[in-house]
């Protein structure tokens, strides 16, 4: 089947290096932040399994990819960022969210020092343009540059048994360096990038690497056993990982505090002054009235994004990120809720009140359920 170009509006959809091979591989083909995207191969929840138990990978080339060159590099992130640039020493990554005045989250991001003067950031595809803008609005009163990296592409692959196979698709002189690398370290070889880091909550590495290439590390990957895995099973996967979907479990319109990532906002040295910080500061000085929390239902039903969350004598919250967990065959959400929740809840579904647990994520790891579910 060959899937033609298609407008929205007057923009065109974008592609990716790999668009040809999710043609050639019968994806269904969606829309997503405007790129062209597989959503499945013929089995969603195959695919989440293919991950979980096995080795899985996804074309997530649509991310942005920016490198910071310059003197004043490090000084520039201890402003930007509200996670702390100064934890980090060459070939380590650090998870962390962009703010604006307010407190409220533009992205969430990973950024990779590979040296004092260099780094690497790898933002969503939904906030591309406006994350770039910011950044370079952020940038002029630093000695930097900031360039996006068009001609990369990225390919994350996951899953307990990758890194026996992760062997087979590399060239010899990357497999000593890659084998070793801690969780949150990555390695540079030639003009490959590859880091030990994903959003399966599964072992895995993210590779990024000249555009060219892409054909041949797939088809590699494919004669390894990693098996090609969509969109439906990232956000499954991700889910079930307990892990922050941007435009969904936070916006700008919500701070790190209110989201389940407190432990990304590093306040200490007080006078690291970033953008959002005074603004956190008083929220916490105030008390976080709303939090983000695990769901489990315990009735029938699947739950859903935006659906109502009911907190006896406690008012309500609201689904952000709902749906079916393969692994544990229950439904499961993170939901945006009164800080003083408890144990339980009801999820309005379809006019009924259907109950739920309130757990702290994540809901699995490493292939296994990491709480009790009753039932």
């Amino acid at each position: 089947m060959v899937l033609k170009t298609h407008t929205r509006g007057t923009s065109v959809a974008k592609r990716t290096p790999f668009y040809d091979l999710h043609v050639k591989a019968n994806a269904k083909i969606v829309d997503f932040a405007g790129w062209d995207m597989p959503l499945h191969y013929g089995s969603q929840i195959q695919e989440h399994h293919q991950v979980r138990q096995h080795a899985g990978m996804f074309d997530v080339s649509h991310m942005g990819v920016v490198d910071l060159h310059g003197a004043d590099s490090s000084n520039y992130l201890r402003r930007l960022l509200a996670n702390n640039v100064d934890k980090l020493t060459a070939g380590k990554a650090l998870y962390t969210c962009m703010l604006n005045e307010q407190g409220g989250v533009i992205d969430d991001l990973i950024v990779y020092k590979v040296a004092d003067d260099f780094y690497r950031i790898v933002i969503n595809a939904g906030t591309r343009e406006k994350d770039i803008a910011w950044m370079r609005m952020q940038a002029e009163a630093f000695d930097i540059q900031l360039t996006e990296r068009t001609d990369l592409a990225m390919l994350a692959i996951q899953g307990p048994e990758i890194r026996e196979k992760v062997a087979h698709i590399l060239p010899s002189d990357q497999i000593d360096i890659v084998s070793n690398l801690k969780p949150f370290h990555f390695a540079t070889a030639n003009d490959w990038f590859i880091a030990r880091t994903g959003y399966t909550g599964e072992d895995g590495y993210e590779i990024i690497f000249p555009a060219n290439q892409a054909a041949a590390l797939w088809e590699a990957c494919l004669v390894a056993g990693i098996q090609p895995c969509g969109l439906g099973a990232r956000d499954t996967l991700r889910l079930e990982a307990g892990l922050n979907l941007y435009g969904s479990d936070m916006d700008e319109s919500v701070t790190p505090l209110e989201s389940n990532l407190a432990w990304t906002v590093v306040l200490d040295p007080t006078d690291r002054i970033f953008i959002g910080r005074d603004a956190l500061e008083k929220q916490k000085q105030e008390g976080i009235k709303r939090r983000l929390v695990g769901l489990v239902l315990d009735g029938p039903g699947v739950i859903r994004n935006h659906q109502k969350v009911i907190i006896a004598g406690n008012g309500e919250g609201e689904v952000t990120s709902g749906g079916y967990s393969p692994t544990l065959e229950k439904s499961i959400a993170l939901a945006r809720v009164p800080a003083e929740i408890g144990t339980s809840c009801f999820v309005e579904i379809r006019n009924k009140q259907v109950p739920a647990q309130v757990i702290k994520p994540p809901f699995v790891r490493n292939g296994k359920k990491v709480y009790s579910v009753s039932g």
